[in-house]
């Protein structure tokens, strides 16, 4: 059976709007809640140790309104050698949903995610702490480049799911080089599946590229958009733009 990619929508940059200001607007729970009205899957946040967009207090607020949303999933991602895990083991403590955990190799003053982990460099490092996401039930997704031999390696450190950076997709989207670098994450994607590890995928995706990438890469399970669907979303608005994005998929599916 066929399932399709559920879009999961990174709330970080309604909170570095937010925090321009002391005034507690916009409302990073209202807008995380207005997508999953919209029709949402998930919602996704990053807390970096710096507090410059997601807070300490916003995973918890998060956390605890999605207990109104069973059927939605909540994605926290990070740096595991950072704050990432004390975030997991606090939701986990405090009986707060947390269905999944990216883990992103980002330094801490690093303007955005721009890499993916190294095997087999990361291997002996990255393996315990996967584990120990996993003894608390919380999938655990790999931030990974689109290298097919590589996906064996994800595999092997317990990893069950990759989130592709398709960055190098959205770069060369609308110019030749698009079919060369989508037939990397192709590739990568069926080397997954030959080993029964999920995938998703997240960065730069948008309206305009979204759906051709879902229907060449077999598999995805979820996509994590953030910049640009809020920022589509200060024109449009939350409701309109999540429809338009969930629209983006159903297209991927369509019967040709």
């Amino acid at each position: 059976m066929l399932h399709k990619t559920a879009l999961s929508v990174n709330v970080n940059k309604v909170a570095l709007l937010r925090n321009t200001r002391h005034l507690g607007i916009p409302n990073v729970v209202r807008a995380a809640r207005l997508c999953l009205q919209a029709g949402a899957n998930g919602i996704t946040v990053h807390p970096r140790p710096d507090g410059r967009h997601i807070r300490s207090a916003d995973v918890f607020e998060i956390a605890a309104m999605m207990k109104d949303w069973p059927d939605r999933e909540f994605n926290i991602e990070g740096n595991p050698f950072q704050n990432l895990l004390g975030f997991v083991h606090d939701l986990a403590a405090r009986g707060l949903p947390v269905h999944q955990c990216t883990f992103v190799p980002d330094s801490e003053d690093q303007f955005t995610s721009d890499h993916g982990w190294r095997f087999p460099q990361d291997a002996e490092r990255l393996q315990p702490l996967i584990a120990q996401v996993r003894a608390l039930g919380v999938r655990v997704s790999l931030f990974m480049d689109p290298i097919p031999e590589a996906m064996v390696q994800a595999k092997a450190v317990g990893a069950d799911r990759v989130e592709f950076y398709t960055e190098s997709y959205a770069r060369a989207w609308g110019t030749a080089q698009k079919s060369e670098a989508l037939s990397r994450f192709t590739e990568s994607a069926r080397a997954a599946a030959a080993i029964d590890l999920g995938v998703n995928a997240g960065h730069d995706l948008n309206r305009d590229n979204l759906t051709e990438f879902i229907q060449a890469v077999p598999g995805v399970l979820e996509v994590s958009i953030g910049h640009a669907l809020i920022a589509d979303a200060l024109e449009l608005g939350y409701d309109a733009i999540v429809k338009e994005y969930l629209g983006c998929i159903d297209r991927a599916f369509a019967s040709p």
